[in-house]
């Protein structure tokens, strides 16, 4: 069948009648309202957007999430490529005129991204981690928009610093993030996604309302966050062996504001240092921290550069596209000004997080 945007919008909110409440969030500089039929889930999204929720405001951003059965639509959906050390199907697309849709394939749950509408549509209360991704992607766009870089990494403060931690697949940088997290003079800003942008003579950082998410092997060994998971089986996860611990991906949210107290959120701050994590888990050698030039060290850019994924559309409407390559010459203009440490040797979050403490946030 034939697809333009009047027909998107009719395929995923067909009749449906959107509730009177709606979500304002202010995310510095950008209102984005959220509308849906589900006052379940505009509540649970409140609950989740708690610390950057507004009163008021005019939106420059608007997202429609329609719960719904998963849609049977018959349209022949393309694969989007995953990054490297990534398998398994997870995304799909169609382009069509003024529009994408983005099917999440173990989910069903489908998403129309374009200028004038932004809707999710599905299961949305069951999967509402994927439409606060949706919500966090269009604000994404209108950072990038704004020539905002996006990183791969986590994002912490200290006395109105910050610093990145960013590492290959499975590298720890939310485990050590959230033992940073356990000294009270330390805040969030961001676990997985920060954008940098020069701003006068500093690097700013900022991040987006988007809660950590760790795996069991985070939560067993971290008394804080033992809640998360039922006692019994925090036992059994311990009886696994430490290979297939770290391994093990079932994602949870750590409420950050809940776990740590009020005022551990920070939106931006000047960026001052940078880690990446290329350490290994079967290691022998000390555990070594190293000022590096990256500039010199490509390969490790790697660990910091982003796809901006199948939800960003340029400013003038276009998509971008799986095989899209990286600016590498942009990060490295901008990391220029950041001192960047490579951290090497064996996996030790106690003696990094020690290092962090003292080197680093000092």
């Amino acid at each position: 069948m034939d697809l333009d945007l009047n027909g998107a919008i009719q395929l995923l909110q067909g009749d449906e009648r959107l509730g009177d409440d709606a979500l304002l969030l202010d995310l510095g500089g950008c209102i984005l309202r959220l509308r849906s039929n589900s006052g379940a889930l505009v509540e649970k999204l409140r609950d989740y957007f708690a610390h950057v929720v507004a009163t008021a405001g005019n939106p420059d951003i608007d997202v429609i999430a329609i719960e719904r059965a998963p849609l049977q639509t018959g349209l022949k959906f393309i694969d989007w490529k995953r990054e490297p050390g990534k398998s398994g199907r997870k995304d799909a697309y169609l382009n069509f005129p003024g529009g994408r849709l983005v099917l999440k394939v173990r989910t069903g749950m489908l998403f129309l991204q374009s200028e004038s509408a932004c809707i999710a549509a599905g299961p949305c209360l069951e999967y509402d981690n994927q439409v606060i991704n949706f919500i966090n992607a269009q604000y994404m766009n209108w950072l990038q928009h704004r020539q905002w870089l996006i990183c791969h990494a986590a994002g912490m403060v200290h006395n109105g610093r910050g610093f990145g931690i960013a590492g290959f697949s499975g590298g720890g940088k939310s485990t050590l993030m959230l033992h940073l997290m356990d000294h009270g003079e330390v805040k969030y800003l961001t676990n997985d996604r920060l954008f940098v942008k020069p701003i006068d003579d500093n690097v700013v950082a900022r991040g987006i309302p988007k809660l950590p998410r760790v795996n069991p092997g985070t939560i067993v060994h971290n008394p804080r966050l033992h809640p998360l998971i039922p006692a019994p089986q925090r036992e059994s996860l311990l009886q696994l062996p430490p290979e297939k611990l770290w391994e093990l991906e079932e994602k949870y949210d750590v409420d950050v504001e809940q776990v740590y107290g009020k005022g551990r959120i920070v939106p931006e701050v000047p960026l001052s240092a940078f880690l990446v994590l290329n350490w290994k888990r079967d290691g022998t050698a000390p555990l070594g921290v190293n000022a590096v030039d990256l500039g010199q060290r490509r390969e490790l850019l790697g660990a910091i550069m982003k796809s901006p994924g199948p939800f960003y559309q340029y400013p003038d409407g276009s998509f971008y596209q799986d095989d899209t390559g990286f600016d590498e010459q942009a990060y490295r203009d901008i990391f220029s000004a950041v001192t960047v440490y490579e951290v090497t040797g064996r996996v030790d979050f106690e003696a990094l997080t020690d290092f962090c403490l003292e080197r680093l946030l000092r």
